[in-house]
Parts: C-alpha cells; sequence; structure tokens
C-alpha cells in the first residue's frame, strides 16, 4: 500500500482499466513471505470483503501474542516457519514465536500489496491521504520466515511450499540471498515448485546499486523487480527576510514553529560539529561544511533551533529520518542564501513543515540503490525484468518500534512509515500481478510476467528517456529497469504475449552444464525430460554477453514464439532500434495472426563487436498492430559479462 499516491503514479482509477476490470482484486489470494504481520493495523480491517474464497485451504496458525480470531476476509491466514531457525540453534529463546511481525517489514511489504482502505494515513503529516494496497481487494496469507534471530533457508522454502499447498495465486518475497547459484538458491528451487502450479512468483532484486551485475533472485521462472522513485517530494519551504523563498526537503516529524529567526552563517560554525561551538549562537544555522547529513547528535544536543543543509546527492531523499527541524536545499540556491546571511540588514529566515509536493519531474527515475544485472546466478535471461515504485513509499508499519526521531532523545511511533528499496518496489509488481491474475485468470505467469514486460513505460513524466540515479542521471539501461517502469492499464490488454511452460524452464536447466542432481534439486524430481535442451527460453526480453577485452565480432540468434492474446487476428510489423554498434536481423518482420490465441514465431539476431572499455549498449524490438493500438516492446542488451555461475 504505497498507498495515499502511488495508485495515482501508476494510473489506477475507478472509472476504467485494470482496477474495475479485476474487481480491485477481489478473491485473489497474495501469499506474502517476510517477517510477519501486525494484524491489529488498520490496513488489515475487512470492512467491504466478501466471503473467502473456497480455494483457499490454508490457517491462520495461533502462537506468542497471536491467536486464530486475528484472522479475517482480509488477512485471511497467517502461519510461521523456525524449525530451520531452531535446528540451527537449539537453545535459542525466540522473542516473538508466532506470526506477529516485530521488524516492521512484512507489515509494510504486505499493505502494500493489498491493504484495505485507511482515511487520514500520514507520515507525521507527510504523504497524507486515503491509504490502500495496490490490489485493496486482494486476500493476504502471511507467512513468517524472517526473525530477528535470523533467517534460515529451509524456513523460507517451507513457507513458499506452505503458500503453493494453500491455493495462493500470487506470491510475493523481498529477499533474496546474494551470489548463489541457482541449484543452491532457496528462492529459485521454492519458486519452481510455485510456477509448476501456476502461481505468479514475484521478487526484489536487492540494494545493492548501482554497480552492475549485483541483482540476486535473477531467476528465470520468477518476476524480479528494481526500484524507482514516485513523482512526490517532501518538503519544507525557507523564506528569507529579503522575500526569497526556496523550496526544500525535509521529512522532520512535526509541524515545528521557526518564524522570523536570525539567519547565521560562521564560518567557524558551518560544519555544525560541535555541539559547543553551536551552543554559543541562537538562530537557523547554515550548515555547509557538513560531513554526513545522517549524523545529526552535535545539532541535536545544541539549542540551535534550526538548521539549513547544502547537498544534491541522492541518498538524502530515501530515509526518512530528519531528526532536527530544517530543511536540505540544492547547491544551486547556496550562494544566494549564504549572501544574504553574510550582506543582509539583520538576516532572518523562517521554515514551514509538513508539506507534500506531488506531480514532481523527472520521475520516476532508477534508484542508485536498486540492484542491477546481469544476474550473477544466471546472466543470460535479461533482469531485472521491471521496475516499480520503491522510494518512501507509504504503508502500514508496527507501533512499537520507532520510525522517526526528534532530537537525540524522543524516538516516535506510527501506523504508518515511509521506507525505500526493492522491498517496496517488489509489492507494487506483487498488486499489479494480483490485478491482472483476477482480471484473466486463464493466465500463465509467464503471460502475466510478460504482458507487464512489454507494455511498460521507458519515458518519464516529462516524456523523456527514464533516468538513472546511480550513473549521473544519464538514460537508463535494462540492466537497472528492466523494461521499464510498470503500466497496469496497459497490461490489461498487451496484446502479444511470450508465455512459457514448465518443460520449456527445464530444456532451460538441461543447458547450464548443471549434473543431474544440481537439476534436480531445482526440479524436486529425478524424472525430468533433458532430451531437448535449449538456452533460448521464450522470454520478452534479449541479452548478449560478451567476454570483456576480447576483440571479436560475434552474433547471436534467439527463437521467440507470441502469442495473440487481443480481441480477434491481427498483424503486427517489427520495428528495431539496434543497440549502438550493433546489427539486429529480424525475420519475418511481419507477424499475422487469424484469430484470438494464435502463436507466431519470429528469430532475432544480434550481431556485436566485443568492447574494450565493458561498455552496456541497449535497444529494443517493438511489434507494433497494424491499424491498431497494441505495442509489444521488448528491451535488447549488448553487455560484459559478469557470470559467476553460468
Amino acid at each position: 500500500m504505497d498507498t495515499t499516491h502511488t495508485y495515482k503514479f501508476l494510473s489506477l482509477n475507478p472509472t476504467t482499466g485494470l482496477w474495475p476490470a479485476s474487481d480491485y482484486g477481489n478473491d485473489v489470494i497474495v501469499g506474502v513471505i517476510d517477517s510477519g504481520v501486525w494484524p491489529e493495523s488498520p490496513s488489515y480491517k475487512d470492512d467491504g470483503m466478501s466471503p473467502i474464497p473456497s480455494k483457499w485451504k490454508g490457517t491462520c496458525e495461533a502462537g506468542q501474542d497471536f491467536n486464530s480470531s486475528l484472522c479475517n476476509l482480509k488477512l485471511i491466514g497467517a502461519q510461521y516457519f523456525n524449525k530451520g531457525l531452531v535446528a540451527a540453534n537449539p537453545n535459542i529463546v525466540l522473542s516473538m514465536n508466532s506470526t506477529r511481525d516485530t521488524i516492521g517489514h512484512g507489515t509494510h511489504t504486505s499493505s502494500t500489496i493489498a491493504g484495505n482502505y485507511v482515511e487520514d494515513a500520514s507520515f507525521f503529516g507527510y504523504a497524507s491521504g486515503t491509504a490502500r494496497g495496490i490490489a485493496p481487494r486482494a486476500r493476504v496469507a502471511m507467512y513468517k520466515v524472517g526473525w530477528a534471530e535470523g533467517t534460515y533457508t529451509s524456513d523460507m522454502i517451507a513457507g513458499i511450499d506452505q503458500a503453493v499447498a494453500d491455493g495462493v495465486d500470487v506470491i510475493s518475497i523481498s529477499m533474496g540471498i546474494n551470489f548463489v547459484p541457482l541449484y543452491e538458491d532457496p528462492i529459485a528451487i521454492a519458486s519452481f515448485g510455485a510456477m509448476e502450479k501456476g502461481v505468479v512468483f514475484s521478487c526484489s532484486a536487492g540494494n545493492s546499486g548501482p554497480s552492475l551485475g549485483t541483482l540476486h533472485n535473477g531467476i528465470p521462472w520468477t518476476m524480479t523487480v528494481a526500484a524507482g522513485t514516485i513523482d512526490r517530494s517532501f518538503a519544507g519551504t525557507l523564506t528569507l527576510g529579503n522575500g526569497l523563498t526556496i523550496t526544500g526537503w525535509t521529512t522532520f516529524p512535526a509541524r515545528a514553529i521557526v518564524e522570523d529567526l536570525p539567519l547565521i552563517y560562521n564560518q567557524t560554525i558551518s560544519g555544525c560539529n560541535s555541539s559547543e561551538l553551536l551552543s554559543e549562537v541562537y538562530g537557523i544555522v547554515i550548515c555547509d561544511n557538513f560531513g554526513s547529513f545522517f549524523n545529526h547528535e552535535n545539532i541535536s544536543k545544541s539549542p540551535v533551533p534550526a538548521v539549513i543543509f547544502f547537498s544534491d546527492e541522492p541518498s538524502v531523499k530515501e530515509f526518512s529520518d530528519f531528526p532536527d527541524p530544517g530543511v536540505i536545499l540544492s547547491t544551486k540556491y547556496r550562494q544566494d542564501v549564504i549572501n544574504y546571511a553574510l550582506n543582509g540588514v539583520e538576516p532572518s529566515a523562517s521554515i514551514t513543515f509538513q508539506q507534500t509536493i506531488l506531480e514532481t519531474e523527472p520521475a520516476p527515475l532508477v534508484a542508485d540503490y536498486s540492484s542491477r544485472g546481469p544476474a550473477p546466478s544466471y546472466p543470460n535471461i535479461l533482469k531485472p525484468d521491471v521496475m516499480a515504485p520503491g522510494t518512501l513509499v507509504l504503508a502500514a508499519w508496527i507501533p512499537n518500534v520507532g520510525v522517526a526521531t526528534i532530537g537525540n532523545k524522543i524516538v516516535l511511533s506510527s501506523d504508518f512509515t515511509l521506507e525505500s528499496g526493492t522491498s517496496m518496489a517488489c509489492p507494487h509488481a506483487s498488486g499489479i500481478a494480483a490485478l491482472l491474475k483476477g482480471a484473466h485468470p486463464e493466465w500463465s505467469p509467464a503471460a502475466i510476467r510478460s504482458a507487464m514486460m512489454t507494455t511498460a513505460n521507458t519515458l518519464d513524466n516529462t516524456q523523456n528517456p527514464i533516468k538513472d540515479m546511480g550513473f549521473d542521471y544519464n538514460i537508463a539501461s535494462p540492466l537497472a529497469m528492466g523494461a521499464g517502469h510498470v503500466n497496469p492499464n496497459a497490461a490489461l490488454d498487451p496484446g502479444l504475449v511470450y508465455d512459457a511452460t514448465t518443460q520449456d524452464y527445464i530444456n532451460l536447466l538441461c543447458s547450464m552444464n548443471l549434473t543431474r542432481n544440481q537439476i534436480a534439486s531445482i526440479v524436486r524430481s529425478t524424472s525430468y525430460n533433458c532430451s531437448n535442451p535449449s538456452f533460448d527460453l521464450n522470454y520478452p526480453s534479449f541479452i548478449a554477453l560478451y567476454k570483456n577485452g576480447s576483440y571479436n565480432v560475434t552474433s547471436k540468434k534467439f527463437e521467440r514464439t507470441v502469442t495473440n492474446v487481443g480481441s480477434g487476428g491481427a498483424t503486427y510489423t517489427a520495428v528495431v532500434t539496434a543497440p549502438e554498434g550493433s546489427i539486429v536481423e529480424v525475420r519475418p518482420k511481419t507477424l499475422a495472426f487469424q484469430e484470438k490465441y494464435d502463436k507466431q514465431s519470429y528469430s532475432l539476431t544480434i550481431i556485436f563487436p566485443s568492447q574494450k572499455n565493458a561498455a552496456v549498449t541497449f535497444g529494443s524490438i517493438t511489434w507494433n498492430e497494424v491499424g491498431g493500438t497494441h505495442i509489444v516492446r521488448s528491451p535488447i542488451v549488448v553487455s560484459p559479462s559478469f557470470a559467476i555461475w553460468s
């Protein structure tokens, strides 16, 4: 429930598109694999919910501070898994031996997906409005596998297996394990079983960006989600005594009165790193040479009533803790503010807080922390798949863990908080997948992922290519944002989909140079069929890897089959934008479908040179419907190999 605004940012609305087509996700069950849930949160009230679907086989497990009556028509299941944790630590005493959330993460993610409507939600006056999940009528089943005392892979697998057995439609997991091969990755192993049962599996890309090759959950049969920013800013307005008004960034959690105070700039104290020196002045202090913005200790200890910082660092706008009254201004205002403080007649200033600015531009941007591909676990499939809102997402929280501070002594709690990470992006994609499952129950997990990928936006709200915060605001590559930013309403009617079966994924595993036991650890059977191994999975994206430092011209051919899911017959023509320095050949260039569910195949060949400077280049292939509205786009990437296991 990134709730009070992201649904608008994603263009979800009650009149047209995916919300009404899916009945807001009614009767779709989302299994959330996480740290538990706070069932008393208003996000889990069941007002307006219909009876629990008959397909549901799960339970509401009683435990410490958690009884089965806490589940309802919204939170329909709650189970916890810690046998692996306990087996590895026989004398452990768990601080909360139940599905109750003591961390907050699971409450935040699950409410983002499917939280019910909550009026007057906010983070201390910021992002205020009516909160709701992306699929506000879907059901939540929580499977607690993450504990304050640790998380064990066996418990993760057990939780995912139970979710599948219970009859969930979508699994959302905002967790991942870095740098392990697929056959040792519990999420890869368990998600294969989910895919076999037709369950959409959505997972986070990780928060190890912006370096390339840092992504986890690079699993071919899942949907891997990167994080982007939102068109929303949290602001404080600085008004100087000379009339100049500047909007800055702040999330100070109170309506502090900072009015007509002296504005002070003193080179001796501008570092704001000495509470003793700061105690000698009174007014709004300009912290010009401040080191880390997150080190407020000396400011908090001093009697200074407010501060001004200057920074263009993206990271300062990714966290919500702002313990002292103040604002962060862009460095472009630095000279004007300092000149007035030094030369104005009795310079003064005022600051107002708790302001939220919507429709900020440009948005989205790829968040710098979002992990990038190629996926170390299997780099020959382009990951991530899509990008979704992930920075400063408002969603439900637990009441006994602090979310903000005032000074260095006061810790504040809240029913809602702002969090940043691919953990917050994944639930947005999971919620959209739940809506698509409600609108198209016949679609496979691969078809749902394909619809989200081929309709994703590559332009921001200024109609320019999406930029990457982690790479000097250059145009974002698919290694950062996948196919683009999710576009729910377009995904409802994608025109064509790239489908895949369980056997297709087995054929891929058979081509990976794995042992039979390694394949069996994923498939969980020794009777799989490896008679037709193929590295060329029917995926809605393309990546060609080269060894850095080699100078050969190489080609890679892909075979793809697309299924017409439009209302009738249609003809599509290919438009190719080749990666710089490469040639892309498509045959045939026209695909004619006689009726719905017709399939047509094509080949795509990339002829590309290896590059001395390890450059990543990218383009796309778009199938445009002749005389129609469908545009089916897939990214193409040429990249140096970051393979660890391949």
